[in-house]
């Protein structure tokens, strides 16, 4: 022990704040995102739920019970479910985004607190008490270090994940604040999550939403049962950010300062195209390019101006990265993603896998996509784009998207989720006749009870 510790800990105050949390007293606007989350969250889950990946989750779970692994007839454990729904939710990365930290959410939290509620009979109000703690210490916690978990080779949804999906989970099962503290100090010794996905493209990344949600699920029902973690988990010279952000210096303000009276998850964005967040507005850049009529064969050369915090995961090492190693990869790969969107018009699920990313006039494209560090870029405060062209005849065509779209500057409408959900239930080989049910029992998961026989595959 040492003489130094604070009287109130970090993870104290947090837990005080939650346990205060009444899902009746939540803003409508924080509601509605938490409703778009349970749509998204689901109908990725089903999108994926053939993938050779869930499918290896899946079959290493030897732990049946009672909880609902979405788009399977198999019922799993709590901790079972989570991890195969967090990793297919996560798969196709596809889910959503918060900018600023930057993690997903949903991916994690959904369903952490679905399989919590499932295994122990909380109702609707409960899960939705769970989703939005959930969601909104995940968030939060990208705030303390904002790049500094990625730049030590960490996946800040991973790492960070844990803890919230503990937070969440406690919430949801109405835990005391000392176990509250239990669970997150817990969490820390779960959490974990590296990088190296991106060398080769490797499934890891997949399945880092599941692991996190199936850690903080366990945490917290040890910590109902009396198991104890460190109350530093946070600040501790041993704790999570010295640990993962090799620092334990942060804005903790940005965590517990107003936490429950402002909810920073109202501004989570969600995802039109299933790839890497920060590549978007670049993608948006070069479909107006290919709208404006411009040849991909007079191109000569693109370069883009990027920020610093996003080089080592989308642009770096270049030569790798304008010939993705597969189509996993590719979505890592931003000048795949720019010449993808430039010939295809548009990037879908269809354009990231091992044969589409092999495409001669796709690569040839991105042979030509190169980048120059912007010093004033904000991220990862705001996700920007910009493009510019070099054609043959020697004149310079130039494209900008100042946000991102589908988060807070241009939310995507509930409609647009539903028609994702749609598109996604579809592209996972769904059955057409239950799709208006697994929308439906989404739509409305935060009413009744805990039924979910309609996510299950018949």
């Amino acid at each position: 022990m040492t003489g130094d510790l604070p009287t109130v800990a970090v993870a104290e105050r947090l837990a005080a704040a939650i346990a205060t949390i009444d899902a009746a007293a939540l803003p409508a606007a924080l509601r509605s995102k938490c409703e778009d989350l349970a749509v998204d969250v689901v109908g990725l889950c089903l999108a994926a739920r053939r993938e050779d990946y869930v499918g290896s989750v899946l079959a290493a779970c030897d732990d049946d019970g009672p909880c609902t692994a979405i788009g399977h007839a198999r019922t799993l454990t709590a901790s079972g479910a989570a991890l195969v729904n967090g990793t297919a939710a996560h798969g196709e990365d596809f889910d959503d985004t918060f900018e600023g930290g930057p993690v997903h959410a949903g991916a994690v939290i959904v369903p952490a607190v679905v399989a919590a509620c499932e295994r122990y009979h909380g109702d609707g109000a409960a899960v939705l008490r769970g989703v939005a703690t959930g969601v909104e210490t995940l968030c939060r916690l990208g705030l303390v270090t904002p790049k500094r978990v990625h730049q030590a080779g960490f996946h800040p949804t991973a790492v960070f994940g844990a803890m919230a999906a503990a937070a969440g989970v406690a919430a949801a099962l109405a835990l005391p604040r000392r176990a509250i503290v239990a669970a997150l100090g817990i969490a820390g010794s779960m959490a974990g999550g590296i990088i190296e996905y991106l060398a080769e493209g490797a499934s890891t990344k997949r399945m880092h939403a599941g692991w996190a949600a199936q850690s903080g699920l366990r945490a917290a029902v040890m910590a109902r049962h009396g198991f104890s973690g460190p109350r530093t988990v946070f600040e501790g010279s041993h704790g999570v950010f010295n640990g993962f952000a090799r620092t334990a210096k942060g804005d903790y303000d940005a965590l517990i300062g107003d936490f429950g009276s402002r909810w920073v998850a109202e501004t989570l964005a969600f995802k039109p195209y299933p790839c890497g967040t920060m590549t978007h507005p670049f993608i948006d850049c070069a479909r107006r390019l290919s709208a404006r009529g411009v040849d991909p064969g007079a191109v000569v050369k693109i370069v883009c101006e990027v920020g610093e915090g996003t080089v080592h995961r989308l642009w770096e090492p270049l030569a790798a990265k304008q010939q993705p190693a597969n189509g996993y990869a590719g979505k890592f790969s931003t000048p795949y993603c720019i010449a993808a969107g430039f010939i295809r018009g548009t990037v879908g699920l269809s354009d990231f896998t091992d044969a589409a990313v092999r495409d001669p006039a796709v690569l040839a494209l991105a042979a030509k996509v190169g980048y120059a560090v912007d010093p004033d870029n904000p991220y990862p405060q705001s996700f920007t784009g910009h493009i510019r062209a070099v054609l043959a005849d020697g004149s310079v065509v130039e494209e900008r998207q100042p946000w991102l779209r589908g988060g807070s500057r241009e939310p995507l409408k509930r409609q647009d989720i539903e028609d994702k959900f749609v598109l996604n239930a579809r592209h996972g080989g769904w059955d057409e006749p239950q799709i208006p049910a697994a929308l439906l029992r989404a739509r409305t998961l935060y009413t009744g009870s805990m039924d979910l026989h309609d996510w299950r595959a018949r």
